[in-house]
């Protein structure tokens, strides 16, 4: 398990970054595994368009980004903003322990201990025999991982020529408002507001500003100004949250930007909003909707409480039902009305989305 402590007033020591070359084989990730990342299927899609020649080069390498992500393309929190290209000059000049240690760790997880784990006996021949067909290019990364990374640099630069500055394009501004979005919740709730929805395998201990992440790697790292923490907005990490926590590399989460994290939410239009709205500007049916809120009612239970006749109440729980504020059930004789918490959730975000303008 992960845990990561955050201080009561982390501004200082968060950096909020974008990278265009972790969002590209992030992107690649998906095409790797399409069936996991429903709101990516356009982009699947578009990607059949891809020359055989490119397909085969990045198949090739998918033993790096299937599963894992290196660490070492994810952003610092030092560094001024770069290119696609100044990223990709920056990981070609690691050290090659570094980029043995970072490519490698898909075939066998080091656990944080780097390189020197692969040294052990027979943990290359299961690193060979676990990059299947692509046993060419995991040999190359153990004998010269140099090679390797100028290698894989010059497929991820074609790729990006023919398919992901368009799309980089088109994702830059969405992911620079998340930055900005990012920043006003870390001034004004901290850390926690900024990660949005979080998989169910992450949890947040309030009471001690712990996030713990269920992972079978133990580490327990606290955010501060010698360790900083780096929070990345993506597009294409969805529906994943992805966390470093192992040196050399900074402390880091990649979370769903929150305009994404808003598609993959129920929609509703605003003539839907306007219904539904009408249908609580009443109030007979706020008290009916309250007393309903409280626990599941039949009609007879209602009527008296609300101080309405048998036609008078169905009138107003037909209007909250066809809004589907409520969900009727038959229990024998009885009708029994329940709330719908998830209507209330839906309603909450499509009018702050309408009052926002978007």
């Amino acid at each position: 398990m992960i845990r990561i402590a955050v201080p009561p007033h982390p501004e200082e020591h968060v950096a909020l970054a974008v990278s265009p070359l972790l969002e590209c084989v992030l992107s690649l990730h998906v095409l790797a595994g399409p069936k996991h990342h429903a709101l990516h299927h356009d982009w699947v899609r578009r990607m059949r368009a891809l020359g055989p020649t490119l397909r085969r080069a990045l198949e090739s390498f998918a033993f790096v980004y299937r599963h894992q992500i290196p660490e070492l393309l994810a952003p610092t929190p030092h560094d001024a903003p770069e290119s696609f290209g100044q990223e990709l000059k920056r990981m070609r000049a690691l050290d090659p322990e570094l980029l043995l240690a970072g490519f490698g760790r898909p075939l066998h997880d080091h656990g944080g201990e780097g390189a020197r784990a692969f040294r052990e006996p027979g943990v290359h021949a299961a690193m060979l025999d676990r990059a299947g067909p692509a046993r060419e290019h995991a040999e190359l990364l153990l004998e010269r991982p140099a090679e390797f990374a100028a290698r894989f640099a010059g497929v991820l630069e074609r790729y990006w020529e023919d398919a992901f500055a368009a799309e980089w394009e088109r994702i830059e501004p969405l992911l620079a408002r998340s930055i900005v979005e990012a920043g006003r919740l870390l001034a004004t709730g901290g850390v926690w507001p900024v990660l949005g929805r979080l998989p169910a395998h992450c949890r947040i201990d309030p009471e001690r500003s712990e996030l713990t992440i269920d992972l079978p790697h133990e580490h327990a790292v606290t955010v501060s100004a010698e360790n900083p923490l780096v929070l990345t907005p993506s597009v294409f990490v969805w529906p994943h949250l992805r966390v470093n926590c192992d040196p050399p590399w900074p402390l880091g989460i990649v979370y769903a930007a929150p305009a994404l994290s808003r598609e993959s939410e129920p929609r509703i239009p605003p003539a839907e909003l306007l219904r539904i709205l009408r249908a609580l500007a009443d109030d007979t049916r706020l008290r009916v909707l309250r007393l309903v809120a409280e626990r599941p009612r039949t009609t007879q239970e209602l009527g008296p409480l609300v101080g309405l006749s048998n036609a008078g109440l169905s009138k107003s729980l037909q209007r909250l039902a066809e809004a589907e504020l409520v969900v009727p059930r038959r229990e024998g004789y009885y009708v029994v009305y329940s709330l719908a918490p998830d209507r209330l959730d839906v309603l909450n975000a499509a009018l702050g989305r309408f009052l926002a303008g978007d």
